[in-house]
């Protein structure tokens, strides 16, 4: 699938900021199955000072630094990009999901790479009742696909889509208790519940093309900024990327933009202002357009 995304996000303060830094991750990575045929970023007002770089899971990372005064700041990126569904290793696919333990199998090729998003993280500390939720799923000598897909579907029916029961900084624990909350929140549940049995996961940023009811046009806007899960298939330099918010295993429908160890690691913007301003409104808007 070709697609184009338009990823905008609008920031308007009640009081002049004098300078403002920023990180952006909003340019869709290179991969096997994704390639990027266009790109363009639009900073207003324009950056004194910006730069694009490498970080270290390999994501492209955009830094700026606003110096003009201003009231209101647009970042505006637009890619125009490739995807294809993945194709993955079979064997490695119905290997026992015990293997997929970097700590424990470190002889594995991969597994020195793997190792890091086997640990706790910032946002992804593996707390008791999220490993015992994962167990269910990740009976002895199971598959890890099948294992994977069985937690992945059963996050989808025992939680809850909603907006307004989490926020940024929710927990683990917070969404256990609600039963509720939003893509990033599926995302970090499902990596606690891995990781609380050795599982290597990482949390992956990007978009997600949604399609419109028959019959009604495509409402530019209408998509957001998405997030899932992709665990190491024990063995090899793959991983297998799931969807828990919608029970699916990602494909041409998913543009990727970065990986970490959690959200922490690749919010699409962050940074830090100098004012005196005492509110703020923020709104950010995506489109992924079929080309």
């Amino acid at each position: 699938m070709k697609y184009r995304v338009t990823h905008r996000t609008d920031y308007i303060y009640d009081a002049e900021v004098g300078s403002s830094y920023g990180l952006a991750h909003v340019v869709p990575r290179e991969l096997a199955w994704q390639r990027t045929r266009g790109h363009v970023l639009t900073i207003d007002p324009v950056p004194g000072d910006s730069g694009r770089h490498r970080d270290a899971y390999g994501n492209d990372a955009v830094y700026f630094h606003v110096t003009e005064p201003h009231e209101r700041l647009v970042i505006e990126a637009v890619t125009e990009v490739d995807v294809v569904p993945t194709v993955h290793d079979a064997a490695a696919l119905a290997a026992p999901w015990e293997l997929a333990r970097p700590l424990v199998h470190p002889e594995l090729p991969g597994a020195w790479a793997a190792t890091e998003f086997a640990l706790a993280s910032p946002k992804v500390v593996p707390v008791p009742d999220a490993t015992a939720y994962a167990a269910a799923s990740l009976t002895p000598g199971r598959p890890v696909r099948e294992a994977v897909g069985e937690l992945m579907a059963r996050i989808k029916t025992d939680f809850r889509y909603d907006s307004t029961a989490t926020t940024v900084t929710s927990t683990v624990p917070d969404v256990l208790a609600a039963r509720a909350g939003v893509c990033q929140d599926f995302a970090h549940l499902a990596i606690a519940g891995l990781r609380g049995h050795g599982v290597a996961a990482r949390y992956v940023s990007g978009y997600l093309a949604t399609q419109p009811p028959p019959g009604k046009e495509r409402m530019v806007g209408a998509d957001a900024s998405h997030a899932w899960v992709a665990v190491w298939l024990p063995g090899t330099e793959e991983w297998l990327a799931f969807d828990p918010t919608n029970d699916m295993w990602v494909g041409d429908r998913h543009v990727t933009v970065a990986w970490g160890r959690d959200y922490g690691d690749v919010p699409p913007v962050k940074g830090v202002i100098f004012t005196e301003a005492k509110r703020s409104i923020l709104h950010v808007s995506v489109d992924v357009a079929p080309v």
